[in-house]
C-alpha cells in the first residue's frame, strides 16, 4: 500500500460514505471518524466487530478522503494566498535567524554569520585566556607575599635564638654559672610516683624555684592588693573629713564615694578576665559590691574611733593617778601609822 503505484478501488463518495462522513467535512472530522472505526474494526482490537477486511477498506477510504481534501486546498486561490505569505514569513524569520550580521543574499549573509561566530569565540577564548593569567599572577602575587612575611618570620626567630644562644655562650666563657647552686648535680625528682611524668614535674619545680607563677595567680594577687588598697584609702579620706561632718565635707564625701565606684567597676573587670583564665571553677571570683564596700568602710572607721576614744580615756586616767598618787600615798601610811 506504501508503493506510489498503489491506486486504492474504492471513489470518493464510496470512501466517505465508509468513513460515515460528508462531503465537506474538516481533516479534524475525518480523522476522528478513522479512528473510531479503525478502534472498532482492526482485527487487533478486542471489539466483537473486529474484520481485518472491513479495516482495509476504512484505510483506503481514508486515504481517498485525504487525497481529496489535499487537491481541494490546492485549487482554493485564499489558500494559495496563505502559502504564500507562510513561505514569506519563512524566508523572513531565516533572515533574521542571523542576528542581522551580513549583507546580501541567505546564503551570503549565513557564510558572513559563520565567520562572525568565528570571530567572537576567539575572542571570547582570548579573553578567558587573559583572565586566568591574572588571576594566576595575582594568586602568585599573593602567595609570594606570604612567603615573605613567613620568611621574615623564621628569620626574626632564628636571630633571636642565635643572639640568646650567643649570650649564653659569651656568659659560661666569663664564669657567670660557676657559681650556680647544684651545678654539676643531677636533677632530683619531683615525685617518686610511677604515675606522675618526672619531666613536667621537674619543669614545674625549675619555674617554682625561679620564681615563675601562673598568669591568674599574679591576677588574683593584683585584685587582693588593689581592694585592699582601696579600702584603706577610703578609711582614712573618712577620717580626714571627722564628725559630724559640714555641709562641704558631705559634697567632698560624695565626690570621694564616686571615684571609689569607678575604681570598683575597674576590678571587676580585672575580676571577670581572672574568671576567664583561672583553671579551677572553684577559684572565681564574684564581683565587688560598691555600697557593701563603703559600709564596710563606715564600720571600720566606727571601730578606729571607738579605739581611738578609749585609748584616749586610759591615757586621761594614767595622767590623773600621776597627779594625785601621792595624796593616797600618805593617806595609806597615817593609817598604818595610827594603828
Amino acid at each position: 500500500r506504501m508503493l506510489s503505484g498503489y491506486k486504492p478501488k474504492n471513489d470518493i463518495r464510496d470512501s466517505y460514505k465508509i468513513l460515515e462522513l460528508e462531503e465537506g467535512c474538516s481533516l479534524d472530522d475525518v480523522r476522528n471518524s478513522y479512528r473510531n472505526l479503525a478502534k472498532k474494526y482492526h482485527p487487533d482490537s478486542s471489539s466483537g466487530m473486529a474484520d481485518s477486511t472491513a479495516f482495509i477498506k476504512v484505510e483506503e477510504a481514508y486515504r481517498v478522503v485525504l487525497n481529496d481534501l489535499a487537491a481541494k486546498q490546492k485549487s482554493d486561490p485564499s489558500e494559495e494566498e496563505e502559502d504564500q505569505f507562510k513561505s514569506k514569513s519563512l524566508q523572513h524569520r531565516h533572515y533574521l535567524s542571523f542576528e542581522g550580521v551580513g549583507i546580501g543574499t541567505p546564503s551570503q549573509r549565513e557564510k558572513q554569520y559563520m565567520q562572525f561566530r568565528v570571530d567572537r569565540a576567539t575572542e571570547q577564548v582570548l579573553e578567558y585566556r587573559q583572565q586566568r593569567l591574572e588571576s594566576l599572577y595575582a594568586g602568585s602575587d599573593l602567595s609570594r607575599a606570604k612567603d615573605v612575611r613567613q620568611s621574615k618570620k623564621v628569620k626574626i626567630t632564628q636571630a633571636v635564638e642565635r643572639l640568646v644562644e650567643d649570650l649564653i655562650q659569651e656568659s659560661m666563657a666569663k664564669g657567670d654559672f660557676d657559681n650556680l647552686s647544684g651545678k654539676g648535680k643531677p636533677l632530683q625528682k619531683f615525685s617518686d610516683s610511677p604515675h606522675i611524668d618526672p619531666m613536667t614535674h621537674n619543669l614545674n619545680r625549675i619555674l617554682i624555684d625561679n620564681g615563675y607563677q601562673p598568669e591568674w595567680i599574679l591576677l588574683q594577687k593584683e585584685i587582693r592588693e588593689t581592694i585592699e588598697r582601696l579600702r584603706k584609702s577610703i578609711v582614712a579620706s573618712r577620717r580626714k573629713l571627722g564628725e559630724p561632718m559640714t555641709l562641704s565635707e558631705q559634697k567632698q564625701w560624695g565626690r570621694i564615694c564616686e571615684q571609689f565606684a569607678e575604681d570598683i567597676r575597674k576590678l571587676n573587670k580585672r575580676v571577670d578576665n581572672f574568671n576567664l583564665v583561672v583553671p579551677i571553677l572553684s577559684r572565681q571570683m564574684v564581683h565587688f559590691s560598691t555600697d557593701k564596700e563603703i559600709l564596710r568602710a563606715r564600720k571600720t572607721y566606727e571601730a578606729v574611733m571607738e579605739k581611738v576614744s578609749d585609748s584616749d580615756m586610759k591615757e586621761n586616767e594614767g595622767e590623773e593617778s600621776k597627779r594625785f598618787g601621792w595624796k593616797s600615798f600618805l593617806f595609806k601610811w597615817l593609817k598604818l601609822t595610827l594603828k
